[in-house]
Formats: structure tokens, sequence, C-alpha cells
């Protein structure tokens, strides 16, 4: 790649001290659809499933400075990981304009994707080559989840094959490209917020025991339908196999979320509404409060946003078309003129 080259993707290559004025990273938000195996009987636990998003997404740009600085949504948290990934021994600090970011608290990975951006800006910056592994233990991410890595690194459809007893990201044991055709009908609540945090851990330690044969049924259905629907473009097995993961998951986590599988009770709502007009693969990311359904084409999209569209509104929910990503983050350097 010449110096100064557009890049998909983490390779990080020699730095560019004499010509880069700034690093730009733009990182895609995911979708988590699910687990494999939330009862850990074969010394594996989690497993994830998701998929990566063209929208929305974590836009930032890291320039030298005298001091670390942020400015722009997510500031303290992007300033806060300068601090973990620069330190403070060095002749000058960085600046970071944050232009978007993904909704923070919301089930669409912003931590994570915030923490891989600001850390693959500065490794970038640098010269340092640091894989997305290396970039989310500086950062603390990936604790149970190996899908916010890979959507980082590679986009697309993913699976990890969970945590097993060595403190590392989970190995990722499937990655596709999502079809270009289908849609995702992503459900917003503004005014509500998932679990994170030491909260997250918490609740996480609350659930009750997770059932073996209920974990075995997610596996066959990942296997011989969700996959096979994904690889040979059938939505309906798809959607349908995704939709039985959810309402599994989704009732083992009701104890923590209010007696519902969903955060938001209106997401859910709109969500079965958008199941009655045709769509499929219905859930609810992550801690929510974002749902999700999928459409077979743009076309299917705007007819069941249009739709819907006043409802959510009245109700204060914003409904959003995506796509999925299959291309990971981009890193530009931008040179002096």
């Amino acid at each position: 790649m010449p110096p100064g080259g557009y890049q998909k993707g983490l390779s990080y290559v020699r730095p560019f001290p004499a010509t880069s004025a700034a690093i730009r990273v733009t990182a895609p938000a995911r979708l988590h659809l699910g687990f494999l195996d939330l009862n850990g009987g074969l010394g594996r636990r989690y497993g994830s499933i998701g998929l990566s998003i063209d929208r929305p997404s974590t836009e930032l740009t890291l320039a030298n400075a005298g001091r670390h600085s942020a400015t722009g949504p997510e500031s303290q948290r992007a300033v806060a990981l300068l601090h973990k990934f620069a330190g403070e021994n060095q002749d000058n600090g960085y600046a970071i304009t944050v232009s978007e970011a993904i909704p923070a608290h919301a089930g669409l990975g912003s931590g994570t994707q915030l923490a891989l951006a600001v850390g693959a800006a500065v490794a970038r910056m640098e010269g340092r080559e640091l894989s997305a592994a290396d970039l989310a233990a500086l950062g603390d991410r990936g604790a149970r989840s190996g899908i916010g890595l890979e959507a980082f690194r590679s986009g697309g459809f993913i699976i990890d094959g969970g945590k097993g007893k060595e403190d590392r990201p989970p190995p990722l044991t499937l990655r596709s490209d999502f079809p270009v055709e289908w849609r995702v009908m992503l459900i917003l609540d503004p005014r509500n917020a998932g679990v994170s945090g030491e909260a997250e851990t918490t609740a996480f330690a609350g659930l009750p025991p997770f059932p073996e044969t209920s974990a075995a049924h997610i596996c066959h259905l990942v296997l011989m339908k969700l996959v096979p629907g994904l690889k040979e473009e059938d939505l309906g097995a798809f959607g349908s196999a995704l939709t039985e993961i959810q309402e599994i998951v989704g009732g083992h986590f009701a104890a923590k979320q209010g007696g519902s599988a969903w955060t938001s009770r209106a997401v859910g709502h709109l969500a079965a509404r958008m199941r009655e007009l045709g769509a499929t693969g219905i859930g609810q990311s992550s801690w929510g409060p974002t749902g999700f359904a999928f459409v077979e084409s743009q076309k299917a999209a705007e007819r069941l946003y249009h739709s819907l569209y006043e409802e959510a509104k009245g109700v204060g929910l914003e409904i959003q078309i995506a796509q999925g990503r299959n291309s990971g983050a981009t890193i530009e350097s931008l040179r002096n003129s």
C-alpha cells in the first residue's frame, strides 16, 4: 500500500512521520444476535453470533497536539482511552475529534468500536504493529464476545467459539459475507439504555443456570439452519432460526430485564409489528434497547419503514435501514498539503 493510502481492515504498515498530519478511523457498529452456549458444560461459555452493519458508525480523527484532548460525542471516553493507549511519557499529546459516534449503551458495540478506533489511530501514528486482539487487551474489551473485534477487523457475519479457560478473546469460528441485497431494520429507543460495565457483570452473575438442552438446540439451529440459510441466501430459513434463537436467549435474560425479553417494551411491540408485516429474524441486540428485523431488499425495507414511521415516532422510537458491512474499519492517513 502506498504511503498515505486508504486501508480496509487491520494490517498495520510503517508510520508516516514526515507526511501524516492526522489519522482518520471509521469503525462499524455491530449487532449481537445471540449466544450459542450459556451453559458452559463443554468448557467454553457464551459463543456469540454477530453481524457488522454499515450504520451507525464511529468516525474520529487523531492529530498531534500539546496534550491529550478530545472533542465531539463520546469525547470523555475518547480522551480516557488516549491515556490508556498513548500514556503520558511522550513529548507531545494527541487531539481527537469525534465526528460521529455509535450510540452508547444501545447494544451496538459502541465501547469496543471506540476503543479499537482510538487504539488503531494511536498505533498507526506511532508505527506500532498491533492486532485487533492486542488493541482489545489494552482497551479492556472482548471479555465475553469476540464479534466486536472481528467486526472491526473484517466485518461480515461472525460467530466466535466462546470463552475457554484462558484469559483471551474468544476465537473466531466462522466469518462470512452477508448477502448484499438483504436489509436490517434497526429500532432505536433513545430514552432507554442497556446495562454495561459492572452492572452487566452483575447481571450475568445473577442469571439462572442455562439448560444444556437449550444450548444444544441453539447450536443445532445455527449449524443446520441459520448458517445454511445465510450461505444459500434463504432469508426464510435464516430469519426463522434467528427468531427462535432470540426467543430462547431473550427468555433466559428476561429475569434481568424486568420480566421481558426486551429492555424497551416499545421496541418489542414495534418489532412484533414488523413481523406481522413480513419481516423475519426478530430480536434485540445484546442488552438492547436496540431491536432488529430482516427483510429481503431495499424496496421491502423502505415499504416497512414508511408503514411504521408514524407509529414509531408516536412512541419516541427511531427506525433506520442498515445493511451488512462486509469489510472492517477503515484507517486513513491524512497527509500534509
